[in-house]
């Protein structure tokens, strides 16, 4: 039971990925560009914890369905899986939404009479 919420944090981000894959939204459009920025947020978010845990302000709990592995105290190894996740999500729906607003201006500018 200890695996459950970094196996479902895999499973979301694999999910993600399929997404990005069929509509070449974010790493299938540009790999380095969104390397980079996966990376920059990855270290943002990371530092932001380390800070926060420094701050005695975010604290690890205990959870049935963690693995219990820490990389440093208060640090869970399924936080920075979570902190990918999160970066990515966010940059596959930023660029799918860009994508679908562009489409539904381009439609309103051609149905618009002249």
């Amino acid at each position: 039971m200890g695996f459950v919420y970094l196996a479902l944090l895999l499973v979301t981000l694999g999910c993600m990925l399929l997404l990005d894959r069929r509509f070449r939204l974010f790493f299938w459009r540009d790999a380095v560009s969104a390397s980079v920025v996966t990376v920059t947020g990855l270290a943002f978010f990371l530092i932001w914890d380390v800070a926060g845990i420094a701050g005695g302000i975010f604290f690890r709990g205990e959870a049935a369905v963690a693995t219990g592995i820490v990389l440093a105290p208060e640090l869970p190894i399924e936080e920075p899986v979570f902190l990918l996740f999160l970066v990515v999500c966010t940059m596959i729906v930023y660029t799918g939404a860009v994508r679908v607003l562009s489409s539904i201006r381009r439609r309103s500018a051609v149905e618009e009479p002249s």
